[in-house]
């Protein structure tokens, strides 16, 4: 099944969001070389920027920041309204035992702040925050959308690492109501969400981002609204690369120059290496000394 993430209403004015993300989120575990628990806390984590990006304005983008103080540190997500995420766990390789039959996530992030950054093309981007509630995640981001943001919200979110530490099935959805919305349908859908089972079951099963929807809203007239592909990607280049290293100035590229005679630069949220020879190290400098005439 292919990576996607639908939006829906009911009558009652009720609104929800569901994603599946599978296969970015094997892709991220992929490029970070991620363990288990880091790989549901990052796949989490991304899954939720997706489903709050996804009613931005056009060329909007949100960054969620996991700031803990457990041994996974800091984990981060973009998404941009278009359907495109990328993330990183600062410690991909963390061990931590199973809570009963579960990933101890919680553990890996512990106490701390969820920070979540608005980018509108404005000046100055707007950035909320809550404390972190559990480190689970959905419950973090069901906090903050509470808190800051005013918003009743039922968050489910789901990561399942395989045996051979792949990730097999990925997902979550975003349940709101609206101003004056129907006590009896929230009640209703409230006793849906209730008894479904966990999202990662339910995307191991097979079902899609629709059927996730329709179960949520079930008994309920349901609106659906176009499917959106979305997919791990970054926009990286060596060219950006190339803009970070003019940043640094004349003097500390001549030091990388003399110290190691070429640089490798690792960008952070999808891994991929840039290496820049001694020829290209000075094509910086001249770059850098052009900017200054």
């Amino acid at each position: 099944m292919r990576d996607h993430i639908i939006k829906a209403t009911t009558a009652g004015g009720v609104r929800a969001f569901a994603a599946i993300t599978t296969n970015l989120v094997e892709e991220a575990r992929g490029r970070h070389n991620c363990f288990p628990v880091a790989a549901a806390g990052l796949g989490r984590t991304m899954t939720a920027a997706l489903l709050m990006a996804v009613n931005l304005k056009t060329d909007e983008s949100i960054t969620i920041r996991i700031a803990g103080d457990g041994p996974l540190g800091e984990i981060v997500a973009d998404a941009h309204e278009s359907g495109v995420v990328r993330g990183y766990v600062k410690n991909p390789h963390v061990e931590l035992p199973l809570r009963g039959t579960k990933l101890d996530v919680g553990t890996g992030v512990g106490a701390g702040q969820i920070y979540v950054t608005r980018f509108t093309g404005m000046k100055q981007p707007f950035t909320g925050s809550a404390e972190l509630v559990s480190g689970e995640i959905a419950e973090d981001v069901t906090n903050y959308l509470f808190v800051s943001d005013q918003t009743p919200s039922s968050v489910a979110l789901g990561v399942l690492v395989q045996p051979d530490l792949t990730v097999g099935a990925a997902g979550g959805f975003i349940v709101q109501a609206l101003p004056n919305a129907d006590d009896e349908v929230l009640s209703k859908i409230e006793k849906n969400i209730a008894a479904l089972s966990p999202v990662s079951q339910l995307v191991s099963e097979g079902k899609d981002a629709a059927d996730i929807i329709k179960l949520i809203f079930a008994d309920l007239p349901v609106t659906l609204y176009e499917e959106i592909p979305v997919e791990f990607k970054c926009p990286c280049s060596h060219k950006r690369i190339q803009d970070v290293l003019v940043s640094l100035g004349a003097e500390e590229i001549e030091d990388i120059i003399t110290a190691d005679g070429q640089a490798e630069i690792c960008c952070h949220f999808c891994g991929e290496k840039y290496k820049f020879a001694k020829s290209d190290l000075e094509d910086v400098i001249t770059l850098i000394k052009e900017k200054s005439i």
